[in-house]
Formats: structure tokens, sequence, C-alpha cells
């Protein structure tokens, strides 16, 4: 009950972070498109602009984490994994687990502490607390810390991992 509750929170929620990480590449896109437009084509620089990239970018890599984490490509031991298997596999798989959460963990407590200190002063060009961009930090590592969570628990992962291995004996 409480792995299918952790899945489905998971799925929703990691999913969500990996749709506003594709979100914000598309708006940082097009943003530095207009930039470029701005700057040369209309010979009047947009003051705001590259800042945005910056926040949105921010925010697009430390949302866009949590998928990789929940598939297993942000932390691994590639080699060690290769190599290992059974009993040492999963002790291996908890230790990179418990790792991953503790600086994690780490990221959110610290990344509250910093948006909190900023709170105060103005990204230049936007107009909005700079706080808005330190957030990412701790908003990202929490949900990366779900996707480690899933990917821990989700017996689907394990049964990927089996069939992988099977392919790389037969090759």
């Amino acid at each position: 009950m409480i792995v299918r509750l952790i899945l489905a929170a998971d799925r929703f929620l990691t999913g969500l972070a990996v749709l506003a990480a594709m979100l914000a590449l598309g708006a940082a896109v097009a943003i530095g498109f207009w930039q470029i437009v701005a700057r040369f084509v209309l010979a009047q620089p947009s003051p705001w602009s590259e800042v945005a990239i910056q926040l949105l970018i921010a925010w697009m890599v430390f949302l866009g984490a949590a998928g990789a984490f929940r598939t297993g490509a942000a932390v691994s031991v590639d080699l060690a994994r290769r190599a290992s298997s059974g009993v040492t596999r999963l002790v291996l798989d908890g230790l990179i687990a418990v790792s991953s959460f503790a600086f994690l963990g780490l990221m959110v407590w610290q990344g509250i502490i910093i948006a909190q200190r900023v709170r105060f002063q103005n990204l230049a060009g936007l107009d909005i607390p700079v706080s808005v961009a330190y957030a990412a930090l701790p908003a990202g590592a929490a949900f990366c810390m779900l996707a480690v969570l899933a990917r821990l628990v989700d017996p689907q992962t394990r049964r990927d991992e089996a069939d992988r291995a099977q392919l790389d004996a037969q090759v």
C-alpha cells in the first residue's frame, strides 16, 4: 500500500517536474530568440531577457534532475553495479540511495536557508525576489528525493535491470 502510494506520487510529481523543466527550456529558447531579435534586428537590447533565461535554466536543471534520478542516470556506480548481482547489488543500490538521499536532504535544507537570506533582494531587470531563483535548489532536490525513494522501492526497476542484464549477456 505504501509502495503504491509512493509510486503514484512519484509518477505524478516527477512527471510534473520534468514537464515544468521542458517548458522552462522552451521558454528560455523563445526568450533567447527574442533577445537576439531585439538586439540585432531592432537595435533595442532587452534588459530583462538574459536574467530571465538564467532563471529558467536554473529551474530547468533542478527540476529536470528528478527525471535523471528516477531513471538512475544521475548517480550510479556503473562498473560496480555491473560487476555485482543479488544481495551485493541490493546493498550497493541501498548505499547509493542513502547517500543520494542524504546529499539531496542537505540541498533542501541549505537551499531553504539561502532562499530565505536573499528574499529581500530583487533580480535586476525582472524586479522579482532573488529567492525565486534560489528556490529552484530546494524544490528540485525535494523532487529528486521522491524520485530516489521511488526508484528504490519500484519492483519494475528490478525487472528492467534483469531484462538489460539478459540482453547484455546475449551480446
